[in-house]
């Protein structure tokens, strides 16, 4: 069952080399593909007005207790989580860049021409529509091999270090970093909750499609 899957799978356009700047064409659409998947979960959950990522709720309540802005706290949370990256012996590739830059103009894109629903049901169902995309989009990108953003990069990381199942070692991480963004005084919503409880079993859901429709 996909909520047991441990690894990242390899398909036939995965790259060989996770460590690799001429990745073949294929390899490079997918991963391309896959991210803009991740980034449009994202701008749909954020149009939704259900509340945020937890990651974007941790930003808000740091922010809400020192004197910067959550662009500079977020950015700032990504060096830390890269620096996180030295004991469990990840590695920077195409995808790491490719993944802040895609992401953030899916995200933008869909903020501009995608409206919000006008009833809380509506709302719901696009919420729990852009999770389940966040998280198969984060499984075409990651089956792909060319390098992880850097939340992901510590989920995989974290997996091959503990051996527990990709599902609940994401899971974990998302309701972890939503319970400090709370206390610390940011913003939680029904997606918000979603998101935490439901990108794990998503991104396992994600990689085992992959597996299953290119093996």
């Amino acid at each position: 069952m996909f909520l047991k899957i441990k690894k990242i799978p390899k398909v036939k356009w995965s790259s060989e080399k996770t460590y690799n700047f001429k990745p073949r064409l294929s390899t490079l659409f997918f991963c391309c593909f896959g991210l803009m998947l991740f980034g449009l979960g994202e701008g749909l959950l954020i149009v939704s007005f259900t509340g945020a990522s937890p990651w974007s709720v941790l930003a808000q309540g740091i922010s809400l207790n020192v004197n910067l802005s959550i662009g500079i706290i977020t950015f700032l949370i990504s060096i830390s989580v890269l620096i996180l990256w030295i004991p469990l012996d990840q590695k920077l590739g195409i995808a790491t860049i490719l993944n802040a830059l895609i992401i953030a103009a899916m995200i933008d894109l869909c903020i501009k021409f995608v409206p919000t629903p006008s009833n809380y049901f509506n709302q719901l169902i696009l919420a729990i529509v852009s999770v389940t995309t966040v998280g198969i989009g984060g499984g075409i990108y990651l089956v792909a091999n060319l390098g992880a953003g850097p939340r992901d990069g510590l989920m995989v990381g974290l997996q091959k270090k503990t051996n527990f199942p990709i599902a609940l070692v994401r899971g974990t991480l998302e309701i972890t970093v939503v319970s400090i963004g709370w206390y610390l005084g940011g913003t939680v919503g029904v997606g918000t909750l979603l998101f935490a409880f439901g990108i794990g079993p998503c991104v396992a859901l994600g990689l085992y499609l992959v597996d299953k429709i290119f093996d």
